[in-house]
């Protein structure tokens, strides 16, 4: 007699067995594809190589008869109401549920980079902004609030976060990153997982591994890092979310390194991430990955080959739909060219994810909480229950906000900022009265609403003017946007000049619009030559600086870009990297000081367009020497960022002795690094306090630093706190020559700094002891502690 899978008393995993041995060859293979409803080959792109391979018509009935592992963004294809979206998911999963013998419903997932992409959801701060936050504490709340608005309406898995590490700049997804250190991005990320899976949604971790390191920041680019690289830059992030963050999905990544597409790499998918690394999850294709390494990569004939080469490496399921893991897998397997047990190691891993996700209980109920929920004397099963559920909840709203004040950056201020209440002000730019600025490529204005004109935003998002007309009610405020955001017309920028010259101040509103394939100045797809302004907005910048007028140069964008011919022309530069629904508002509260600017750079604004990739971890000879006539110093550095306060940083001490002695510690032991941080200026205020690391002298070049620590603390004007760093000797580990993670001894150096280029202390410290090697039990984090 068949063993019971519906048992929930059994371990999810053998539920998951159970089931599997009652499958037939086509119901397991049905379990590791999916179907996206709504994306043919005649809507327009929103992966690549949509129009060549989604398939359109889709045969419903015929795609469910065996069952289906997953539905590909019921919500984020197009402009749905989430309750009919939640209705028309009900329906599709008991359709699902009656179709196939075991009744076995399909995993929903939607993409929450910046919020649920769904049509009236919350938009919120990109990635890049939440590393400007430096608050991985913020993160969690949000991705809490996304995850819990997900799981309402019956989405199960999140292909959120991007734990890449910028490498170049130049990359159009630059913005979905969270910064160039790979500290930074693993605790924002590790943060943002653990809100979303604490909800119940599965969080999906991209892009394993190596993406952001493509040659010349081409998108799908070619990539040529070598293992320390990858070993101590690319894959921490990785390590450290599925270790202290338990995410339980990781999305392979579309790079192929040294010759060998991930997709199709067994040591990775496999050897690392499994043996390695102990990770029982699901790993999911990235969008048409696998039919990539026929139709791109060349590395199969056909795709029952890139079928055959994914699964062996360890991909358990394709998305967004069937291509390769349907037909051609099952051919594969019958004609021998694939073992069947290879199918069901990725079928057991999707089914006991479902069993953990509950799908596969015996009180199962297709509808999602909203409908079970709804208002009192409103059927469920109604024809029309549009406008019952709200996606942008005013609690979401102030999250937003929250963030999006946090991480705006104070660049550069030589006293006018901020701006008094009086002040009139000219506003410019392309971005002045766009609420593009505000919106990175993941959010569903950018993504998908573009696509359909005449339908409304969403949610309200203010353009900078509107905000800035609202915070400056006296001063009195004129408008001319001077250029457009890509493009040569030149023709509107004496308008603008003449607007700068009848004013007290001019605040000019420049960067990117993001966008999909090339429709964007930043976004997937949307790579940049060099990392000069677009289009004509250099020329606009240049023409209102002429006039003499204070400048106030406000960028909203995906990347940084080179502002060194500008530095000591503008008065004052405010940074915000696609800041969300309620980043007008927190742009213009920096202006006028509502808000005492807090963000910190989490990449360099470079001094020059070119001469790229020049993130700041790079060893001595990546930086400025007499070997080369190229200066890669960055105008503003990474960690960079100013306030309306003043901090002392005083009595800094490593465990029990004064700061300028140096102290032994053992290679296997750990140091308490204690200073008391003071609020001496005249508002509340942020300080964020980094934590570098120096190795003057190890058995392989490493970075001049690195960061291995931060914390966030807030202070009341006048007020003082003892701020402590736990740091293991641990966080000093790199990959050796023999290719093992040690601990080496020797001097090293930890400094206490405002950026990565203003330390304030230095501590010495010796590791004294035997090399050790480390493994993944090591410590990851230097803990940080306010008193």
């Amino acid at each position: 007699m068949p063993k019971d899978w519906r048992n929930t008393v059994l371990p999810a995993g053998e539920r998951a067995r159970n089931l599997l041995a009652q499958l037939s060859l086509e119901e397991k293979v049905a379990q590791l594809s999916g179907v996206w409803v709504g994306a043919d080959s005649a809507g327009a792109g929103v992966a690549p190589h949509q129009h060549d391979l989604a398939d359109a018509p889709i045969d419903w009935p015929g795609l469910i008869k065996a069952g289906l592992g997953q539905l590909t963004r019921p919500f984020g294809t197009a402009p749905v109401d989430a309750a009919l979206g939640a209705q028309a998911l009900a329906r599709a999963q008991r359709e699902i549920v009656a179709a196939g013998r075991h009744g076995i419903p399909a995993m929903a997932h939607e993409e929450c980079l910046s919020g649920f992409m769904a049509w009236g959801a919350t938009v919120y701060p990109t990635p890049l902004a939440w590393g400007a936050s430096f608050d991985p504490h913020l993160v969690e709340r949000m991705a809490e609030q996304i995850g819990t608005t997900m799981r309402s309406l019956g989405v199960h898995q999140g292909l959120a976060p991007v734990l890449d590490v910028t490498r170049d700049y130049r990359w159009g997804r630059t913005e979905e990153t969270i910064g160039e250190d790979p500290y930074l991005v693993a605790t924002i990320a590790t943060a943002y997982v653990r809100g979303l899976e604490s909800t119940g949604v599965v969080a999906t971790l991209k892009h394993f591994v190596g993406y952001s390191a493509s040659r010349s920041g081409r998108n799908f680019a070619p990539v040529s890092a070598g293992q320390r690289e990858i070993a101590d830059v690319l894959l921490p992030p990785f390590e450290m979310a599925l270790r202290d963050g338990a995410a339980r999905s990781v999305m392979h990544s579309y790079a192929e390194i040294d010759g060998m597409p991930v997709a199709a790499d067994p040591a990775l998918l496999t050897g690392l991430l499994r043996d390695d690394w102990q990770f029982d999850g699901t790993v999911v294709a990235d969008y048409f990955g696998i039919s990539f390494l026929h139709k791109l990569h060349h590395v199969a004939s056909d795709e029952a080959g890139a079928a055959s080469l994914a699964l062996a490496a360890g991909v358990d399921v394709e998305l967004p739909t069937v291509n390769c893991y349907g037909q051609p897998l099952l051919d594969a397997v019958l004609g021998g060219r694939l073992d069947e047990a290879l199918v069901d190691r990725a079928v057991v891993r999707v089914l006991t994810q479902k069993c953990q996700l509950g799908l596969l209980d015996p009180q199962w109920c297709p509808e999602p909480d909203v409908l079970r929920h709804l208002p009192h004397g409103i059927d469920a099963d109604a024809a029309d229950v549009r406008g019952t559920v709200n996606l942008d909840p005013e609690p979401a709203r102030a999250l937003a906000r929250e963030l999006a004040e946090e991480s705006v950056v104070l660049v550069a201020n030589d006293g006018v900022l901020p701006l008094a209440a009086s002040t009139r002000i000219a506003v410019v730019g392309p971005l002045a009265d766009d609420i593009a600025g505000m919106l990175g490529c993941y959010s569903f204005p950018s993504h998908i609403g573009n696509q359909f004109p005449g339908v409304p935003t969403g949610p309200r998002i203010a353009t900078q003017l509107e905000s800035l007309g609202a915070e400056f009610p006296a001063g009195g405020i004129t408008h001319v946007a001077g250029c457009d955001i890509d493009g040569d017309d030149t023709s509107n920028i004496a308008a603008a000049v003449e607007a700068a010259r009848d004013a007290e101040a001019c605040v000019v509103v420049l960067g990117d619009r993001a966008g999909l394939f090339g429709r964007g100045t930043s976004g997937e797809g949307c790579d940049a030559v060099d990392l000069t302004l677009p289009g004509v907005q250099g020329q606009l910048l240049d023409a209102v600086l002429a006039v003499g007028t204070p400048v106030v140069l406000v960028l909203l964008a995906g990347r940084p870009y080179a502002l060194g011919a500008y530095a000591g022309r503008v008065s004052a530069v405010v940074q915000a990297f696609f800041p969300g629904e309620e980043g007008g508002d927190a742009v213009a509260g920096v202006l006028s000081g509502r808000v005492c600017p807090s963000g910190r750079l989490p990449v360099s604004i470079p001094a020059t367009p070119g001469g790229q990739p020049g993130t700041y971890l790079t060893a001595r000879l990546g930086q400025r020497s007499d070997v080369s006539s190229v200066d890669p110093t960055p105008q503003w550095a990474f960690g960079h960022g100013l306030s309306y306060t003043t901090f002392d940083w005083t009595d800094v001490q490593v465990d029990d002795a004064a700061a300028h002695q140096r102290v032994d510690v053992a290679t296997d032991g750990t140091v308490l690094i204690s200073m008391t941080v003071h609020n001496t200026g005249p508002c509340a205020g942020a300080e964020i306090v980094q934590l570098y690391l120096s190795d003057p002298v190890a058995q392989v070049t490493r970075p001049a630093q690195r960061l291995i620590g931060y914390g966030r603390v807030h202070l009341e004007a006048g007020r003082s706190a003892r701020l402590t760093f736990d740091v293991a000797a641990d966080l000093t580990s790199f990959t050796g020559r023999a290719g093992q993670r040690i601990v080496e001894p020797g001097d090293i150096e930890l400094s206490l700094a405002a950026s990565s280029t203003d330390v304030r202390h230095r501590v010495a410290l010796r590791l004294i002891g035997p090399e050790r090697v480390v493994d993944r039990s090591r410590a990851l984090v230097a803990h940080f502690a306010v008193q």
